[in-house]
């Protein structure tokens, strides 16, 4: 067997490299020895809307998840550099084939309330995660790991307790794989994997994570919640590394408006806020050791409603290719956000671990030359004056998705004369549309699970729970079900990108960029470096100033 003690994220494929047990206080916040600590260990930052849960089985956006990563502990966590290190697991050894996993958890792993954390607090949580009653929004992920008979336990066809994970002892956990996985260990950061407490599920049913009843393993614990407006987490006395973390207070604040956030911001209100849209230019001359901005593992697209419920036109791929021909990237890019982000010709981020951007052809094409083509297909289609495509764009309320509507509007009708209407909704709301597929065209976003290209790739496979475009192709399925199985899967990667553009099911528009106001204190500890921004406010604390 092959022990693993600490893997890079940025080597997660190979899986069969050996490192040393690092000491317990490097996975804590690394404080330089000629730094000054603040007295006000407090970070404060703002999200769009509020989160969708804080249950780790539940939880399926970003600004949740944050919360989850801080309340809760998995396996394994991400130092500053997007490396894995260890969480409640120690040290993790895989079998020849990378078809069995074994983690060794470590003993003074404790839940706030004082009980002692178990192998047995996975497989239960894992099991949760999969079994129908649960209705996880991320339930395929647990098939998308391999874990054996998860495909069966999701289909209702096999029990809960079939599930290819097994507690041989208290800190002992053993996971059994349908097909090799190397990078297997990467996808245990994902917040779906963390454990959930048993018993306080039991006791108070869908009400467990309310402040004054949840129990959490992590750094922190959730002191405060008022929907739509804060959620506050404290330091958690009874976590292992306790000792070592620096921040005190942790509280998102929900500001549906980036430009009032800004003010607040500049208010001292805020340590953390979103750039709003096309400022970035002017704040980083203004405040130029707070205006950040670094490459993220994200992607910004608009789906094609390809389902039952979509409009007819769109089963016309002269159609679909059209539209995305007609969408200046540029534009977007450089004029309208300003914030660093990269035009989009494929989905996969070009930050992403072992992924090399194929030379798909409509990305070689001039701006010019791709509006000539799309007036040309869509012509071929039947569309045009005397019949003029409309479509109605869905997007979550933001200001920045907004005007990112409202530009590729613009660019439909002044070249193709498409007629077109937007429809914005609140976050959970628009979650439910956009699932439901009761929408035309819709904005779309996926920040990476894991630092590997199928965790953008598999949400284009017939099965994703997240495949909002209902796209389906047995030739993409079949290279990526292959893909699971190879040392080097980098040209299947490149065909179904190849694929996706020429069907373009969706219309890639630009890769994130992570683009900030962030206080002068706080910036020096920021995790730049790691592209899947999996941030611990653990590691975080705040410099004198």
């Amino acid at each position: 067997m092959t022990k693993h003690t600490l893997l890079r994220s940025s080597a997660i494929a190979l899986g069969a490299a050996s490192f040393a047990l690092l000491g317990t206080s490097a996975f804590a916040a690394m404080v330089p020895a000629d730094v000054t600590l603040a007295e006000d260990q407090t970070f404060t930052y703002r999200v769009l809307d509020e989160h969708s849960s804080v249950d780790p089985q539940i939880v399926e956006d970003v600004s949740g998840s944050e919360i989850v990563r801080d309340l809760f502990e998995g396996l394994l966590n991400q130092n500053a550099a997007g490396e894995l290190v260890p969480g409640v697991a120690e040290s993790w050894e895989a079998n020849e084939d990378n078809t069995q996993w074994t983690f060794t958890l470590r003993d003074n792993a404790m839940w706030s309330d004082g009980t002692p954390v178990t192998a047995g607090d996975f497989v239960y949580s894992w099991r949760r995660l999969i079994d129908p009653e649960t209705a996880s929004p991320y339930a395929w992920f647990g098939e998308l790991m391999s874990i054996q008979g998860a495909g069966a336990i999701i289909n209702g066809e096999a029990a809960t307790d079939t599930l290819g994970v097994e507690a041989t002892d208290d800190h002992t956990l053993v996971v059994n794989l349908s097909a090799p996985l190397p990078y297997f260990p990467a996808m245990t950061t994902h917040a779906s994997t963390f454990p959930s407490p048993s018993w306080v599920i039991e006791e108070h049913g869908d009400e467990w994570t309310r402040p004054e009843n949840i129990v959490s393993n992590g750094a922190y614990v959730l002191s405060e919640h008022v929907p739509n407006e804060r959620s506050v987490r404290v330091r958690n006395d009874m976590y292992w590394d306790n000792e070592h973390t620096v921040i005190e207070e942790v509280t998102a604040l929900v500001i549906n408006d980036e430009n009032v956030a800004l003010t607040r911001y500049m208010a001292g209100e805020l340590d953390r806020t979103e750039v709003p849209t096309g400022e970035f230019p002017r704040l980083q001359e203004e405040y130029p050791d707070q205006a950040i901005s670094f490459p993220r593992l994200c992607n910004y697209y608009y789906n094609f409603n390809l389902g039952p419920n979509g409009p007819e036109a769109l089963q016309d791929v002269r159609v679909r290719q059209a539209l995305s021909l007609a969408v200046d990237r540029n534009v977007i890019t450089d004029q309208v956000l300003q914030g660093g982000q990269i035009p989009a010709y494929t989905f996969t981020p070009g930050s992403t671990a072992n992924f090399t951007v194929p030379d798909v052809p409509f990305a070689q094409m001039t701006q010019a030359e791709r509006d000539a083509r799309a007036v040309e297909l869509l012509a071929e289609a039947g569309y045009g004056p005397d019949n003029p495509l409309t479509l109605d764009i869905l997007y979550n309320t933001s200001d920045a998705h907004a005007e990112i509507a409202t530009v590729m509007a613009q660019m439909w009708t002044q070249k193709l004369g498409v007629q077109t209407t937007q429809s914005n909704m609140e976050w959970q709301t628009f979650l439910e549309v956009r699932g439901e597929g009761e929408y035309e065209v819709s904005r779309g976003a996926w920040c990476g699970d894991y630092n590997e290209a199928s965790t953008f790739l598999d949400l284009l496979t017939t099965p994703s729970g997240y495949n909002d475009a209902k796209y389906s192709n047995e030739e993409v399925d079949a290279l990526m079900q292959e893909a699971k199985t190879m040392s080097d899967p980098s040209a299947n990667y490149t065909r179904v990108e190849e694929i996706v553009a020429e069907e373009m099911p969706v219309i890639p528009v630009y890769h994130y960029a992570g683009v900030y106001m962030m206080d002068e204190g706080i910036v020096p500890s920021w995790p730049v470096n790691n592209v899947e921004q999996n941030w611990y406010s653990k590691d975080l604390y705040r410099v004198a100033q």
